[in-house]
Parts: C-alpha cells; structure tokens; sequence
C-alpha cells in the first residue's frame, strides 16, 4: 500500500496543531513547519508513517510550491501521500483568537480579521486541492481526534475495515459538517421535560427507557437499521474506509445519545438480517467495520471526556480526549 505520508496545512487556529499531534499519537513522526524545500527530504529519510505540518508561517511558503511538491511526491509508487487542510469560518477564528490573545501571524501589527482573510486567499489553491477538507468550527477536539484516527490509523491494511463513527449532537448548534448521514430524533418524545429525567442524559437506563417506550421508536430504529443494512456492507465491498453517521436531537443530551449507543450495540452485534426486515446489518466479512462512538454536545459540557470505540460486541475501549 505504500508509506503514508500526510501533509497537514490550513487555516492558522483552524486545529491544523491538534490533527498533527493526533497524527503523532497514532505513530506517525510528526514534523511541524519546517522549511518547503526540506519537505521531500524529509519524507525520504522517514523510516515511518510521516506528517508535516506546513502553513503560511512556512520558511518559503507557497500554495503552488506545496501542490508542485505533492505531485512530485505522487509520483513514488512506494508513497501514499494526503494532503489535510484545517478550516473554520471567521467567527470562530475571531474568537479562539481572542480566548488565547495571541497575533495572526499575518498581521502581527493588525487586525486578526484582517489576518484571517489573507490567510484564507493565499491558502485558497490548498483548500480546493486537499484531499480532505476538516471544518473545526464546530468540532469538540475529541471529535477531531476521532475523525484523524478513523482516517489515518496505521494499522495493517484490513483489520479495520470500515470505520464508523457514530455522532450524536444539537440542531441548534449545527449540522456535523463531515456527517455522511444525518438522522431527526426530534419528534419523539422529549425527557427535558419530565424534571426527574432532564439532569439525566441518554447514557442512563431511565432516559432509554423513556426514549424507547416512544410509540414510534421501534418503527423508526428499525427504518434507520434497514437503511444501514442496505448501505454499510455496500461501502465495505467498495473500499470505502469511512463513514460518520450522525444522529439528531434538540439539545443532543437524550434522544439522539440514546439511538446513537444503540447503533452501536446493534452494529456490533454483526448478526444476519432477513434483508429488509429491520434487523442490524449483517457483517461483510470479519471485522467488517470498527465503530466509534462521540457525542458532541456531551462533550462541551464536560460530561463526557472521551470518544469510545466499540472494537466488538460487549467490549468498551476509552480513548482518552
């Protein structure tokens, strides 16, 4: 399959930092803006899976420089070389800039706005070239680091399969924007009214229950697992190597956590459906797929402080945020 090598740029305090060092986490050698003309060098002396970090503070820094020293670089056949750009819309930006009060490295002695835009123009060619595209405005770093490790992990070619990450949030704070697949639990029933069950979260048995005796959970649970059914072992035999299937509610605490933990349990599980039958997708292979399981507006509040993945049925494995 060749040596990975990724090539993280973006948007300065888009997380292009945060994806180098989840990067470094997984076993990658992590090199952070070293000057563009050392960049191949580098990458032909890596003994391992290799990224660098390379942004408009970069020694020599040039979009086309960048995308030329990409294409060189597609040209080694033993070399599987990805280009990651991190993004946010302005106001984010605006305001991780305020929290930490540092300068825009492009207008040191201006505006941060003022920064941001040409930033967002010099870096333009990357952005529409990238390979993968990661909008952090409003992704929880746990999140971030899920969506690296789903799609960078250096493990042997096949033991994964498809990796699934599973993701509950809020409407009102945004559709997932790297969700392939998003799914409504707002009309069914909703425990923040009941004041025993509002502190609560779709974690606790009491908010499952309550979700689940809804007189349209099961119907709707099993449209969801029927269409999962149809989709996912497609997706295996077509080689896609990830998929974020995202599940909805009003203040993603209850309705949406529960569907999502129950997704999990149900794709592990990896048992045989009759087809259309409602039953959990039957496993393409082993280990047809590895689920993860983020839920983002749990992990703002600090109730939760990892991601889980579900590396089979009955087994829990916390990755720490």
């Amino acid at each position: 399959m060749g040596q990975r090598v990724v090539l993280v740029s973006g948007l300065s305090g888009a997380g292009r930092a945060s994806i180098l060092r989840a990067l470094e986490d997984l076993g990658y050698e992590a090199v952070d803006n070293p000057p563009l003309t050392l960049t191949e060098a580098l990458v032909g002396r890596a003994e391992r899976p290799i990224a660098i970090g390379l942004d408009a503070r970069s020694r020599g820094f040039d979009a086309a420089a960048v995308l030329a020293t990409l294409e060189r670089l597609r040209l080694n056949p033993d070399l599987r070389p990805e280009l990651v750009f991190a993004y946010a819309d302005e106001a984010a930006l605006l305001r991780r800039f305020t929290e930490t009060r540092r300068r825009h490295p492009l207008a040191p002695d201006g505006r941060v706005v003022d920064g941001i835009a040409a930033e967002v123009r010099i870096t333009a060619p990357l952005r529409a070239a990238a390979d993968l595209v990661i909008d952090t405005s409003d992704t929880p770093l746990p999140v971030l680091r899920r969506l690296v490790e789903a799609r960078f992990s250096v493990a042997e070619p096949g033991t994964l399969g498809l990796m699934v990450l599973l993701m509950s949030f809020a409407y009102p704070n945004g559709l997932p924007r790297e969700a392939d697949l998003v799914f409504d639990a707002r009309f069914l029933r909703n425990p923040h009214y009941d004041p025993m069950l509002r502190p609560l979260t779709g974690l606790d048995e009491d908010v499952a229950a309550y979700v689940e005796a809804d007189p349209d959970f099961a119907a709707y649970f099993g449209q969801i697992e029927a269409m999962l059914a149809l989709l996912l072992p497609r997706f295996v035999q077509e080689g896609k190597k990830y998929v974020t299937i995202a599940v909805g509610c009003t203040g993603g605490r209850h309705r949406s956590v529960r569907i999502v933990e129950k997704l999990a349990d149900r794709l592990n599980a990896c048992l045989t459906t009759g087809g259309h039958g409602g039953g959990p997708p039957a496993a393409a292979g082993p280990r047809a797929w590895q689920v993860t399981v983020a839920h983002r507006e749990l992990a703002r509040e600090g109730i939760v402080s990892s991601t889980v993945r579900r590396d089979r049925p009955g087994m829990l494995q916390a990755q720490e945020a």
